[in-house]
């Protein structure tokens, strides 16, 4: 089957690919584009581990064919860092041991930071549900939302 060329902007660099008719985004980016943040945890759209923004929406990237990517934009764990300098969601992750197999991370991550860009004062509430297309089998979840509160109260505070 040939192949398609799809032209698009990751984490806000141009980029060209070429990926098979029935490819999906998390194949191409865990594979010819090299972006191994994404992770497969269903492969149905059930866990959130390869989360992705498409047009600054989150999405699974098992569910999205690569080629529909054609000229859009598209945000990765990988984006997420800016300049070398973690975003203060990761540092807080790490400060909180809000992570541990590392499977979930990169999904949990751009969730939250979505969440946060939308409503930088969550209630408890509101971040679990937020977050409850991010399925985590190791924290029990705790941890993840103790930290995206404290982030989102520094970001808040810092803003001032």
């Amino acid at each position: 089957m040939a192949k398609l060329q799809v032209s698009t902007t990751i984490n806000g660099e141009p980029v060209e690919f070429l990926c098979s008719p029935g490819e999906t985004m998390l194949d191409a980016l865990r594979g010819p584009l090299g972006l191994t943040g994404s992770k497969e945890g269903c492969g149905s759209g059930d866990c959130g581990a390869c989360t992705i923004t498409l047009d600054g929406r989150l999405v699974c990237s098992c569910l999205v064919l690569a080629a529909e990517a054609e000229g859009r934009q598209i945000g990765t764990i990988e984006g997420m860092a800016k300049g070398g300098h973690l975003h203060p969601l990761q540092t807080k992750f790490l400060e909180m041991a809000a992570l541990q197999c590392g499977i979930c991370t990169p999904g949990v991550l751009m969730a939250a930071r979505a969440l946060l860009e939308r409503n930088p004062d969550p209630t408890e509430e509101e971040v679990r549900f937020w977050l409850a297309g991010n399925l985590c089998r190791c924290t029990g979840y705790d941890k993840i939302v103790r930290a995206v509160l404290e982030t989102a109260a520094e970001l808040r505070e810092a803003a001032q």
